[in-house]
């Protein structure tokens, strides 16, 4: 899973690279980014980032009771309902996106917002298959295959690049959503289905809106329809504060795209692989061994994120300028991108630790709390995106994303530890301290060197050097400084969730020189 997700996400920078090098970070590229806004909005309501959790959670109980065919038709009903909604939500789309848009991003000129609009209608009708293959994702999922759902990103990304350069002469920025709507297709809803249909599917013309199963997926699923968290409305927000600076909206949307590489490695790929774990010890009544595997959990990819920020962090430059500095991309844009970049970074943690959380709440069919706690936070933190965006513009904006996701990640720990669904270990606290210190030391050294050997003009071999000598000096004195503040326990824990990931994916075969269950 994720082997499969980070070859996912560099395809998913492939295509970004080729975006800042064909259309650069300009009003066009905002007006395309900003493009997403309502058809994201529309996969929300239809809880479509987490369609495949909450059905994890239902399909898992009728194959354990082994009633495998009733299974598949509360899958049948759910997957009806779904496209109906899906159909419903695309034409409303289609007939108010003039309003709605005009109403969300007034900062736009007239033209821009024609632009918004006319790429809009092309995505909407993405969402169904979005929607249906999440559904279609769940059924390979339950039965521990993860492969096709995993590289399903890869397929939309691809379709994308190919978009832009077969139409971009013809077609200008519309290739790039033609390209979009096409990956959608082909990527997240027939690799599914495929898969799916080998795996034995079973699918059943009917609508039964009073079956109990439907009724059960319909109470874990409504709280993620109708709540609102920071991990989705971050972007919600930032926009419409944004559009009135020229380039600002893609910027942002770059380097949270180069920091959603490690969060879907570490955070959303552990999650979904744990997943199963967490819904099998729940169902066993197991609190006690469920808390002690979510703190493992938790624990191996803070670990892991806490490395992955002051390396990257550290290399924020090199890295935007060798993915993206050429075409029409400037190098003020660079150096823009890259402070957001290493801004955005500092929240890594707490995007990866959040996901785990919330899978934990979703595990034991619990999705109102996690909910209804991120609602009322994002509330609360408009006025403080409002603001900081006032004072310090761009870094504002994101200075707010990261202390609004921390809140969100404390919030949630605390609300599981209460339930005593988490533990928190005394001597992890050590551990912590410690592994902050190599972070701050060795991303501190590796930046003061970056800067004293970085090149003032861009040129991609000489960029690629300084990436590759600093990347090795970081490696050297993060492996020293574990060794000195006697780390190597908790990276070594971190490496065999990474281990066993890759088993659970297909990837590796099982240690044998190692004796814990795999369920940790």
């Amino acid at each position: 899973m994720m082997a499969a997700v980070a070859l996912s996400r560099v395809i998913g920078y492939i295509r970004n690279a080729y975006i800042a090098y064909a259309f650069g970070a300009n009003k066009i590229v905002d007006v395309y980014v900003a493009a997403f806004t309502l058809p994201n909005w529309l996969n929300y309501l239809a809880a479509g980032g987490t369609l495949s959790i909450t059905f994890i959670t239902l399909f898992s109980g009728y194959l354990a009771r082994g009633e495998e065919e009733e299974g598949y038709r509360v899958f049948s009903t759910v997957l009806n309902f779904l496209f109906l909604f899906l159909l419903a939500g695309v034409v409303a789309g289609e007939l108010l996106a003039p309003r709605l848009l005009r109403l969300y991003l007034p900062g736009f000129s007239p033209a821009q917002m024609r632009l918004c609009i006319h790429l809009t209608r092309i995505l909407l009708p993405a969402q169904i298959c979005f929607g249906l293959g999440a559904i279609l994702s769940a059924l390979l999922y339950a039965r521990g295959r993860f492969f096709l759902p995993a590289i399903a990103p890869l397929i939309y990304s691809l379709l994308i690049i190919c978009g832009g350069v077969l139409l971009r002469e013809r077609l200008g920025i519309d290739s790039l959503a033609w390209g979009a709507l096409a990956g959608a297709l082909l990527g997240p809803l027939l690799l599914p289905l495929a898969g799916a249909r080998h795996s034995g599917l079973h699918y059943f013309f009917q609508l039964r809106l009073r079956h109990p199963g439907f009724r059960e997926w319909l109470r874990i699923t409504w709280p993620l329809m109708v709540g609102v968290t920071l991990v989705s409305a971050d972007d919600w927000i930032m926009q419409p504060l944004a559009a009135h600076l020229h380039g600002l909206i893609s910027q942002l949307n770059y380097a949270k795209r180069l920091d959603y590489v490690p969060i879907a490695v570490l955070g959303q790929a552990v999650g979904q692989a744990g997943m199963p774990f967490f819904t099998r010890l729940a169902s066993e009544h197991d609190w006690k061994q469920f808390g002690l595997t979510l703190e493992r959990y938790v624990w191996r990819t803070a670990a892991g994120a806490l490395l992955a920020t002051s390396a990257m962090a550290a290399l924020s430059l090199p890295l935007v300028r060798l993915i993206y500095q050429r075409g029409l991309f400037q190098p003020s844009a660079a150096r823009a991108t890259a402070t957001y970049l290493a801004l955005f970074l500092l929240a890594l943690v707490f995007w990866c630790v959040q996901n785990l959380y919330a899978r934990a709440f979703y595990a034991v069919g619990n999705t109102f709390t996690p909910m209804l706690a991120g609602t009322l936070l994002t509330a609360a933190m408009i006025p403080v995106y409002v603001v900081l965006a006032h004072h310090w513009g761009g870094i504002g904006l994101v200075l707010a994303s990261d202390l609004g996701i921390a809140l969100y990640a404390a919030l949630l720990g605390g609300l599981l530890h209460r339930r005593a669904l988490l533990q928190h270990p005394q001597r992890r606290l050590g551990q912590l301290a410690r592994l902050l210190a190599l972070c701050v030391v060795a991303g501190g050294a590796v930046a003061a060197l970056v800067h004293a050997i970085e090149p003032a003009h861009y040129r991609w071999l000489p960029e690629l050097g300084v990436l590759a000598l600093a990347g090795l000096v970081w490696l050297l004195l993060a492996g020293g400084l574990a060794r000195a503040l006697r780390l190597d326990p908790l990276l070594g824990e971190a490496m065999r969730l990474m281990r066993r990931v890759a088993f659970k994916a297909g990837l590796l075969k099982p240690d044998i020189r190692d004796d814990a269950p795999l369920r940790e």
